[in-house]
């Protein structure tokens, strides 16, 4: 798959509607190359004044303080609070002008894969507290029996989000690197089964599903709109997908049924409660020899830098990511050790940008190269 590439449901831009998603690129971008590098020096400016006699690490609620009245850290919050708001707006307008032809070729998807949504499905109370991220409707909001807006509405913002850096209008580049790291921590692995918890609308799952053809594969996610795109994204695809509504911490799935199970950038969006008992339900649904690997945010609490701090206040306190700085601090090998896990494994794994080659290299447990570039991925198999 190339980044120009575009599935047959990706909800098709008009002129206008094109302009008003190249504004919001305009705007993050603009956030990004000029407001976030000078926030960088004040932010460590506003460190370096908090820092007592001591020499401890200023608190983010000291630095939030010194930079609170500053105009540029005013601005800056702004900044990105509108450009997430005009980022679904953007999408919006786009899906709801087509959103009858969407969920009418999603009816005409052909007989791929299946989809398995259940109308007495309680969504966790982490996830219906608020709208993630600012979705309006979140993951879960269901419409009808044949409602794909959710869908629609996460895989067109998705790429604006990304300013396209995670595999263009596929956004599928994190499912490559799920590959890259198991190429490079179990070459010889071959699954026949398996798993992606908290899919969304399956971009990282036919990433992963491609690269292992003869193998059966299944999502899961708390939407049911959400999936009946995703298989129908799928199935256009030709890319066979069983997805279910189902919660991560505890699925209907038999003990022992697959061979890999995966995560990815999902369990930031859950809770400090609900962590353990996900990698627990990982144990669970493994064979043995199985694997589980969850790649998340490229940020560790233990190495930020105090805009790291700032960003991810940020994203807790103005973007619904109340689960975001316990998620990067969160002992992902601690509690797969205690779920029963052996050979764990925590670091950064560079990117993948399109389906690895069986030639190229992609490290593991060097150093973080920056968002998008690299992924904190966190591994481990059950014994055989």
């Amino acid at each position: 798959m190339t980044h120009a590439q575009v599935h047959p449901i990706m909800p098709v831009s008009s002129h206008d509607e094109l302009a008003e998603q190249q504004f919001v690129i305009a705007l993050k971008s603009f956030i990004t190359a000029e407001l976030d590098p000078a926030l960088r020096v004040a932010t460590a400016a506003a460190a370096a004044a908090t820092e007592d006699s001591r020499a401890r690490a200023p608190s983010l609620q000291q630095i939030r303080r010194k930079l609170s009245g500053k105009p540029l850290y005013q601005n800056w919050v702004s900044a990105m609070r509108a450009a997430q708001e005009l980022m679904w707006q953007a999408a919006g307008d786009c899906v709801d002008r087509q959103l009858p032809e969407l969920e009418a070729l999603a009816r005409r998807a052909p007989p791929v894969g299946s989809v398995r949504t259940d109308p007495d499905f309680k969504v966790p109370r982490y996830l219906a507290a608020s709208d993630t991220h600012m979705m309006p409707g979140s993951y879960y909001v269901d419409r009808s029996p044949t409602d794909v807006r959710q869908g629609a509405l996460f895989d067109k913002a998705a790429s604006l989000y990304s300013l396209g850096r995670q595999g263009g209008q596929m956004n599928d580049m994190r499912g490559h690197t799920v590959i890259a790291h198991l190429r490079e921590r179990f070459p010889d692995f071959r699954p026949r089964r398996i798993l992606e918890m908290g899919c969304t609308v399956g971009n990282s799952l036919c990433a992963v599903a491609q690269a292992f053809p003869q193998a059966e594969v299944h999502g899961i996610d708390v939407g049911a709109g959400l999936l009946r795109y995703a298989h129908a994204r799928a199935a256009l695809l030709g890319v066979p997908v069983h997805f279910s509504q189902q919660s991560a911490e505890e699925t209907d799935f038999d003990a022992g049924s697959f061979d890999l199970v995966f995560s990815s950038a999902m369990l930031h969006e859950t809770s400090t409660k609900a962590v353990p008992r996900i990698i627990a339900e990982c144990y669970r649904l493994l064979a043995p020899g199985g694997v589980m690997v969850h790649l998340e945010v490229p940020i560790r609490s233990d190495e930020v830098t105090s805009f790291d701090l700032v960003r991810a206040d940020f994203e807790t306190r103005y973007n619904n990511e109340p689960f975001w700085l316990g998620a990067v601090s969160a002992d992902l090998a601690g509690m797969a050790r205690e779920a029963g896990f052996e050979d764990v494994a925590m670091g950064y794994q560079d990117a993948a940008y399109s389906a690895p080659q069986p030639q190229q290299h992609f490290a593991f447990g060097g150093a973080n190269k920056g968002v998008y570039r690299s992924w904190f991925v966190a591994s481990a198999r059950k014994a055989s």
